[in-house]
């Protein structure tokens, strides 16, 4: 269904939908989909080669859950995982929320000073995590964490294989041990299966719909990181709704390559496949754009998800035309706009005629709009698409608060049962994002057009202000992009003691060309940009320093371009 707009012309407009929002838990979702779907596959961990059902994962995810309680772990206690995707931290997640406790999502790139303040930020007391990888020591971060954590458990998932080979094992104490963990459990619910099932079941009808589950820490750009309170119902009905829009049935099969961490593939992944019977495949522990495609082909995926340049590295590799993609139909790209050049490949050479652009924030659980599957080429590059259903969003005046016109530039606020329950323990802060009647401002610029659809023109905190002209990044890298010799582009403002800041450009050069220069870039776009708006200086690089997560940070890129024209 089309999203209603007013009667006026206002930048407002609400997602209507037949299907009525889920009034249930996470647990009661799982259940559901056993019930439904018992032997289908529910969970594939390509690397490892180990596969669960839906039988399986509730009765794994039943079996941790009684080991979490035989710990002490209580209604309300929060439990954190600092792992990459692993099959264990879909377990993990499913458990915590059966016994009413709060997923607490840790970045596998924090080192142990951002740890600390996390864990003791929320009063976490059980940490789960894997053991290392090829650049960090999780396990020994994690011990020195415990050190100054009051009362930090730390278990080791001694179950997923690691650089470190037999040594692993030999690192981890018995009571850390995620494989003991699981061992307990089954030896509790054998011997004496009718106590604690049942004590499992009182527990888990009394868990709500509206309780906390899960706590998101933002990325911290601005200070120390907030700890975003997401509840069942929050994350479970945008899980669910993603997959009513992308036409998931329990025959899908949807590669996840993006990071568990984070709301893309927590809910955008796992809850949205879950809810609908699907099955989630794991093709590495982090990206890699070889094992991605392989997993699609070796398991026949029907929905892919990433980042634009998630794609952009899989469509760039030399051996790209071997792989057969043909069973995919769809996915999901979000973080960033996607350049048409990019989407018209994804659609054409991946097969992915029907794949959607999602748009939000993880205090947003995080869909506030998406694209259908119907929409053209444009909207899916042009725009984020419109409001998800049982959602509200309206486009206001950064300054006054009121409702902008259509087609006029303003900020993107949203409201509905996606918004947050706030952020963890700091109402000041809380108060400042979500107003009295529940609007979440975004911190994102836009603009709606009469059919609803939004098109998202920067950051806020973003914006260039050139000599008294307000000029925004995210126009001047759409217009670049269609340089022949620009692969990927990032435009920020640096300080300037005319006209107080000027434009920089970051580029990656395309295959083929090995120079590009600001003189360059001034006559590609004359007659074409105004004068104002072509950046005065360009820098090329390899890449761009991104988060976990897949977005650009630019911080860092107006800061070493500060320095730069600093040292001019």
């Amino acid at each position: 269904m089309t999203a209603q707009p007013t009667t006026r012309t206002l930048s407002y407009s609400s997602g209507v939908s037949d299907t009525p929002l889920l009034g249930r838990t996470l647990g009661d979702d799982l259940a559901a989909a056993t019930a439904s779907h018992p032997g289908r596959e529910a969970l594939v961990d390509v690397p490892s080669g180990r596969r669960w059902t839906y039988t399986e994962l509730d009765e794994d995810t039943r079996v941790l859950a009684v080991a979490l309680l035989d710990r002490g772990v209580v209604p309300g206690d929060r439990v954190a995982i600092w792992a990459q995707n692993v099959p264990e931290w879909t377990l993990v997640m499913y458990a915590v929320a059966r016994i009413g406790g709060i997923l607490v999502n840790v970045n596998p790139a924090y080192r142990v000073h951002e740890l600390e303040y996390v864990l003791t930020q929320n009063g976490t007391r059980t940490l789960i995590t894997q053991v290392a990888d090829a650049r960090t020591d999780f396990l020994g971060i994690a011990n020195e964490a415990a050190g100054s954590v009051a009362g930090l458990n730390v278990v080791a998932l001694d179950t997923v294989p690691g650089p470190l080979g037999a040594d692993a094992g030999a690192r981890i104490a018995a009571d850390q041990s995620f494989a003991h963990l699981m061992e307990r459990g089954r030896l509790l619910l054998e011997d004496t299966g009718a106590k604690w099932a049942t004590r499992l079941r009182k527990i888990e009808d009394e868990v709500a719909a509206d309780d906390p589950v899960n706590l998101q820490y933002t990325s911290g750009t601005t200070g120390f990181p907030k700890g975003v309170t997401l509840s069942h119902h929050n994350i479970l009905n945008n899980g669910f709704s993603i997959g009513e829009l992308l036409g998931y049935t329990e025959t899908d099969r949807v590669v996840l390559p993006v990071p568990f961490f984070h709301c893309f593939g927590m809910v955008i992944g796992t809850l949205a496949i879950v809810s609908h019977g699907a099955c989630a495949v794991i093709p590495a522990a982090s990206f890699d754009p070889g094992a991605t495609l392989r997993s699609v082909e070796q398991e026949k995926a029907t929905s892919l998800y990433g980042v634009p340049t998630m794609f952009i590295a899989e469509l760039a590799l030399p051996d790209f035309d071997s792989f057969d993609l043909r069973s995919l139909r769809t996915g999901v790209m979000a973080g960033s706009t996607c350049p048409v050049e990019v989407m018209r490949e994804v659609i054409d050479r991946m097969h992915m005629t029907e794949v959607a652009i999602c748009y939000g924030m993880t205090e947003t659980s995080p869909v506030s709009t998406m694209t259908r599957r119907d929409d053209s080429l444009a909207r899916r590059t042009e725009t984020v698409g419109r409001a998800m259903p049982h959602v509200e969003i309206k486009i206001v005046d950064p300054v006054t608060g009121r409702t902008a016109p259509r087609g006029v530039k303003g900020e993107v606020c949203t409201r509905g049962y996606s918004v947050m329950l706030g952020y963890w323990e700091e109402p000041d802060k809380t108060a400042e994002a979500i107003d009295a009647a529940r609007w979440m401002r975004t911190g994102d610029l836009g603009i709606m057009d009469e059919d609803g659809y939004v098109e998202v023109t920067g950051r806020i905190k973003d914006m260039v202000i050139r000599g008294g002209e307000n000029v925004y990044p995210r126009e001047i890298e759409e217009f670049f992009y269609r340089h022949p010799a620009i692969r990927d582009i990032q435009v920020v403002g640096v300080p300037d003691e005319k006209y107080g800041e000027e434009l920089m450009a970051w580029i990656v050069l395309a295959d083929g060309h090995e120079s590009l220069t600001a003189e360059d870039l001034r006559s590609f776009a004359q007659g074409r940009l105004a004068h104002y708006k072509v950046p005065r200086y360009v820098e090329l690089r390899n890449g761009f320093p991104m988060t976990v997560s897949g977005k650009v940070r630019k911080v860092e890129l107006r800061e070493e371009g500060a320095r730069l024209v600093g040292g001019a």
